[in-house]
């Protein structure tokens, strides 16, 4: 990630956009696929560290670093392309000029799916010059790589095509990724259904952070660590400072991953997940002693799979989300154990009339016992409507679930609010985000 503060073709010919030349409509944003979506393999972590240690001894082999410019980062690009091209992708290399040396970015297609309908997944395989990057960001780059080579293991025919992209001199100020949406025609961004992150996804201390750009995009990694009751937060340190920013840019759907830099682990956030509280969440960010010794492997396995899960489900499908204007909050609200209840407003305005007879409202509560808490959606004029009862039998862990509330009584604009009260004793846990779907 930047500080905060086998033909090498120029853009005009780049082989890829070459195949995709066709002028198309626009194509819509991500959508959600249908349940019967192929699962995604397990992606296996000895496989993603193999790579790691060979982007360390690459650096190793050139000068300590694969900074833009340098020795190390080619090789790095040749080892991701070799990989790439026995695995059956059409690769291309897309050469840039920055701060007077050429750079590269690495483009892989994988054969088939809708030519206009565009699923790209991508990481920065740059280093500083100041180490050999491993965490930052060899452990995003790995894991892509990784997925791309089980996509080609599967034989994936996803319904949307796939394209993996490793890209150059980010830690210069996203030069590469810049260079390569800027290089597009119009009729190719529209292509772009989605673009998928992954900027240090092995941090030694780790967070799990979910970049909450598309709602489709973010809601399908949720989901998928909700299914490993693992707590999420919305991803605020590395905004803007990665390659999804000129995606985002660009009018295309973006979402991605993160385990946190220089910023520092909180109490609440240690509790949660472990680790150190007090300390970075990666303390050699950016710095000489970012090797092979400076990962997670337990962040590093779980983000790999969230990433496999994530390009097998998104890939798949035409499945249109649910249609109407979308208010949500994401500001985590802790729920104290036996305690008061607590409450999440989100402003709707711009309504006319009342409320739908088939109001959506979309929960998302992490609890280490759910059968502990009592819902409820409160109406402007402090109308409750139940969402949820309390149990003693219910021992499962989050509640994660669309109600549907008749509020054709209530006037649509103004304050709603989600109300949660935990009425045992024992368990914790916090509102993670809501959403009233209009």
């Amino acid at each position: 990630m930047r500080p905060a503060r086998s033909t090498f073709l120029p853009a005009a010919t780049l082989a890829v956009a070459a195949l995709l030349a066709t002028a198309a409509p626009a194509a819509p944003a991500v959508q959600a696929a249908p349940a019967t979506a192929a699962a995604a393999p397990d992606i296996p972590l000895a496989n993603v560290k193999a790579h790691l240690t060979q982007l360390q001894s690459i650096a190793t082999a050139n000068g300590g670093n694969r900074a833009h410019g340098r020795t190390g980062y080619k090789a790095s690009v040749d080892y991701v392309k070799a990989k790439l091209d026995a695995a059956g992708y059409t690769t291309a290399l897309q050469q840039f000029t920055s701060g007077g040396a050429t750079g590269y970015n690495l483009i892989a297609d994988w054969p088939g799916g809708d030519p206009n309908r565009i699923l790209m997944a991508g990481s920065h395989l740059d280093s500083v010059t100041s180490g050999a990057g491993i965490n930052d960001n060899g452990s995003g780059s790995a894991a892509v790589l990784e997925t791309a080579l089980a996509v080609a293991r599967a034989q994936l025919a996803p319904d949307k095509h796939l394209r993996f992209a490793w890209w150059g001199a980010e830690e210069l100020g996203l030069v590469g990724s810049k260079y390569y949406v800027n290089s597009l025609a119009s009729t190719e961004r529209a292509k772009l259904a989605g673009y998928l992150n992954f900027d240090m996804i092995g941090s030694p201390n780790p967070g799990y952070f979910v970049y909450d750009d598309d709602p489709v995009i973010e809601r399908t990694f949720k989901d998928y660590y909700a299914g490993l009751s693992i707590p999420t937060e919305i991803e605020t340190e590395g905004d803007g400072r990665s390659d999804h920013a000129p995606f985002k840019s660009a009018g295309v759907p973006v979402g991605g991953l993160f385990s946190g830099a220089d910023y520092t682990k909180t109490t609440a956030q240690a509790q949660k997940w472990g680790g150190t509280a007090g300390q970075a969440f990666d303390r050699c960010y950016h710095s000489s002693c970012d090797t092979v010794t400076n990962i997670n492997d337990t962040a590093l396995d779980r983000n790999s799979d969230a990433i496999a899960h994530a390009v097998w489900t998104l890939s798949a499908g035409t499945v249109t989300p649910p249609t109407g204007t979308v208010f949500s909050n994401a500001t985590d609200v802790a729920v104290p154990d036996n305690g008061a209840a607590v409450t999440s407003s989100v402003a709707v305005t711009g309504r006319t009339g009342n409320a739908p007879s088939a109001l959506k409202v979309g929960v998302d509560i992490k609890h280490t016992y759910r059968g502990d808490l009592v819902v409820d959606l409160l109406a402007p004029d402090g109308t409750a409507y139940r969402l949820k009862n309390s149990s003693s039998s219910d021992s499962a862990d989050n509640v994660i679930a669309t109600y549907t509330v008749d509020a054709s009584s209530e006037t649509a604009n103004g304050t709603w609010k989600l109300q949660v009260r935990d009425v045992a004793a024992q368990d914790t846990g916090y509102v993670d985000s809501w959403q009233l779907t209009f």
